[in-house]
């Protein structure tokens, strides 16, 4: 039996396997990836054919599934994960990690572009904006699951989160907005030719790493945070480092190689 909005969290299930609107969110981001990539590509003038972007495009599926199931496990829930191995696999029950979902994508992309021969930063520009998107869309989910809520707060644009007591901030609609905005720059910066690639994704890790340790300020945190020589950080922020580094490393290179 087909039952449509069964649940907050689901929203169709299919004799008994709910699709979560988390991951119903995702594959509209993929379906959206796969339309504006082939537009895109003309800012770094790759010609890459539907064929083979089909294929990267699958490849990223993969990568963000993978990735972010054990970036969920290893980050987040080792201790529970541990005892019980089998529901690793059972991605339906919820539990996706940005950050492993990164890792996950980049391993992917750098086999994929390597094995056709396309250049990776050029390509890393272009797909900057759908990746941005299909993170704005991933909070959607969140935002309709009710989950990654804030703390109490008294401004007017607080929500009611069944079962939690007091207004709270919508940290997932921040963090829509966030992206959203990200995803609007990032084109600013493609479609301007006179921006160096590398500048694009650069500005992409630097912006993601920056706004999203912001918005954890006003999260509720369910993990305990992290205590490096004084500095305390939540999870979300900790786990934000490497990529605000890497968003450093690519915009130096990205300049010198503008200079050379």
């Amino acid at each position: 039996m087909i039952h449509f909005f069964p649940s907050r969290e689901i929203a169709v299930s299919l004799w008994g396997f709910g699709i979560h609107w988390y991951g119903l969110m995702y594959m509209v981001a993929f379906i959206i990836a796969l339309y504006l990539t082939p537009r895109l590509q003309k800012y770094r003038s790759l010609d890459i054919s539907k064929d083979t972007l089909t294929t990267i495009i699958t490849w990223v599926i993969g990568g963000v599934i993978i990735g972010g199931r054990l970036g969920y496990v290893f980050f987040y829930e080792f201790s529970y994960f541990i005892q019980n191995p089998l529901d690793i696999f059972a991605v339906w029950n919820g539990g996706m990690s940005s950050h492993g979902g990164f890792i996950g994508v980049t391993l992917a992309l750098l086999y994929i572009l390597k094995k056709n021969r396309i250049p990776v930063i050029p390509f890393l520009d272009t797909i900057a904006v759908p990746v941005a998107i299909g993170l704005a869309l991933g909070r959607l989910g969140n935002f309709i699951n009710l989950e990654l809520y804030g703390v109490v707060t008294s401004l007017p644009w607080g929500i009611e989160i069944p079962g939690v007591e007091g207004l709270r901030h919508p940290t997932q609609i921040y963090a829509i907005v966030k992206d959203l905005f990200i995803a609007f720059l990032c084109f600013s910066l493609l479609s301007n030719n006179r921006v160096k690639p590398g500048i694009v994704f650069s500005a992409f890790l630097i912006l993601y790493t920056v706004l999203r340790s912001v918005i954890e300020i006003f999260r509720v945190q369910t993990h305990p945070e992290i205590d490096i020589f004084g500095l305390v950080l939540t999870r979300g922020q900790f786990l934000s480092m490497p990529i605000l580094l890497a968003g450093f490393i690519l915009l130096v290179y990205s300049r010198y190689q503008e200079s050379s």
